[in-house]
């Protein structure tokens, strides 16, 4: 009988006191996984634990499984609730990825501070994700493959079952005569994981019986060479990069190349970015940081782009603003920004914001974005003369790309204020305050 209760107890009884969350779909493992839960609980009964079931609505036997999760948690007496995402078919995205970002999207909102989410991945599944990181031609980072304890949403992602095959979960899970679901997606060898578990590992394992153990051992030394890494180089990287996040190009390219390829993945991944191919760190060094002094150099890639501005590598996420984007706005009220740029609001009796005059009855209040373009030309308070506004973004050292997103404060087709930058001299005044909230 193989032991699978004892690397689960050593695991959680490190974390006492944290709530329990287990990801729990149905199949073999997170089934079996339930199972072991129940009779920890048995030894530890004030451990709090809960499952939640993540119904992805793509198969026609969903419901099924949601009813059948719930009733073997109410078999146990552990609390349970089913979460529904929400996938889209026409999306670049691979159902695979969009499911899995998905349930762990879910999954988040029910793990606090310090609590432990609990996933069944097994020996198999860890030698499939070594296998995929091969084939994407990763380095030590995505050949670490899954941690059997990482951090996740301000507690911790705990993988108890990453030590056995799934051959003995399975005869485990016969042997304490459990019932589980079985996907039949999980046949479909189109899926790079599902032809590799059909395929490919099984005849690996019979040439070479541990091969499960030996991934696991790999990625365990993988991981180990990339935290050892990020140790070593962490007060560099503190030393490049702003507390806006902006890289500093200069003192980037005076590193050796191993070094700036490993600094970019690092800024990178603390802007919760994927990673990078080779080929893409390349395309930033050349084309961004070895720019023209003069040029404002962008290169776009999926999502987000990367700029330079005043010697330093910025990141933009895509936004999709709609041309000519107008909205009225009411005094006493705040209106949202389109695609996440924080919101407005024109107060009387405020000491927040840009202080300017109220407008008059006849004068309708709206908001834009560079209703004229960079060529139109102000005259903020208190300054001595007009300038175009391109000129005056300059000055408050916007960026680029920030420019065309700042909201600008009409009275009817005039210009009256400029983001959190200036009010223009013709309506200077105490009676409101207009506020940009980012």
């Amino acid at each position: 009988m193989t032991d699978l209760l004892s690397p689960l107890s050593r695991l959680l009884e490190s974390h006492q006191g944290a709530q329990v969350v287990l990801a729990l779909s149905g199949g073999l493992d997170s089934r079996l996984l339930l199972h072991l839960l129940a009779r920890y609980r048995e030894l530890h009964p004030a451990t709090s634990i809960k499952a939640v079931h993540v119904h992805h609505g793509l198969s026609d036997n969903a419901d099924e499984w949601a009813q059948l999760c719930g009733k073997w948690c109410r078999e146990y007496q552990i609390s349970f609730c089913v979460e529904y995402a929400k996938l889209e078919l026409r999306s670049k995205q691979s159902l695979e990825a969009q499911a899995r970002d998905a349930r762990y999207s879910l999954l988040e909102a029910h793990v606090g501070e310090g609590d432990i989410l609990l996933t069944a991945q097994h020996g198999d599944d860890q030698l499939e994700t070594l296998l995929l990181a091969l084939k994407r031609g990763s380095g030590p980072a995505g050949l670490a493959a899954m941690g059997e304890i990482s951090s996740f949403a301000g507690g911790f992602l705990v993988r108890p079952l990453l030590g056995f095959t799934r051959a003995e979960l399975e005869a485990e899970a016969q042997r304490c005569q459990l019932e589980w679901v079985e996907d039949e997606s999980n046949q479909n060898t189109d899926f790079d994981r599902n032809f590799l578990r059909h395929e490919v590992i099984p005849q690996l394992s019979q040439r070479w019986p541990h091969i499960q153990a030996s991934a696991t051992r790999s990625a365990a030394l993988c991981y180990e060479q990339e935290q050892l890494l990020k140790s070593l180089i962490k007060e560099k990287y503190q030393g490049l990069v702003g507390d806006d996040l902006g890289l500093e190009c200069e003192a980037l390219f005076s590193c050796e190349l191993a070094l700036q390829n490993q600094l970019l993945r690092m800024w990178l991944k603390q802007q919760g970015l994927n990673m990078p191919s080779q080929k893409q760190l390349r395309m930033i060094v050349e084309e961004v940081v070895n720019a023209r002094p003069d040029a404002n150099p962008k290169l776009a890639m999926r999502g987000f782009s990367v700029h330079r501005f005043q010697g330093r590598l910025y990141i933009a996420p895509v936004r999709d603003l709609k041309p000519n984007w107008n909205q009225a706005l009411v005094v006493g009220q705040e209106i949202d920004l389109p695609e996440n740029l924080g919101s407005v609001g024109l107060y009387q009796d405020s000491e927040v914001g840009l202080k300017l005059r109220a407008p008059l009855a006849q004068e309708r209040v709206s908001i834009a974005f560079a209703p004229v373009g960079e060529g139109l030309v102000l005259h903020p308070e208190g300054r001595s003369g007009s300038r175009k506004l391109k000129k005056l973004f300059q000055e408050y050292q916007i960026p680029p790309w920030k420019r065309s997103l700042t909201p600008i404060l009409m009275y009817n087709q005039e210009v009256v204020a400029v983001g959190d930058l200036f009010v223009c001299k013709a309506f200077s005044g105490q009676d409101c305050s207009f506020y940009w909230k980012q």
